[in-house]
């Protein structure tokens, strides 16, 4: 478990303004997710194959590397970043 102490001269308690970005960063990565799934959509249909099925073959190289097929593996990675981090947001807790 890793921990956080923040200090601040001003005398304005931290804990609201800290909650603030990390829901407003959380929010980010949220709509970065829904638009990566929206993508990986497109290509699922385009291709007729799930991205896990897709991320499979090409990692055993079973398919011919494209631009599209890079495209496409690229945006699962960035979809599993952008989830990591989200999950990292939400199990943030405060101590009291």
């Amino acid at each position: 478990m890793a921990e956080l102490t923040l200090v601040s001269p001003s005398q304005h308690p931290l804990q609201p303004l800290v909650e603030g970005a990390l829901q407003n960063a959380l929010r980010l990565l949220e709509a970065g997710i829904r638009r990566s799934e929206q993508r990986l959509q497109e290509f699922e249909a385009r291709y007729g194959l799930s991205t896990t099925d897709f991320v499979q073959r090409y990692e055993n190289d079973e398919l011919e590397e494209t631009l599209e097929f890079a495209e496409w593996i690229g945006e699962s990675r960035l979809r599993q970043r952008l989830q990591e981090k989200a999950d990292v947001l939400r199990a943030i807790r405060f101590a009291d």
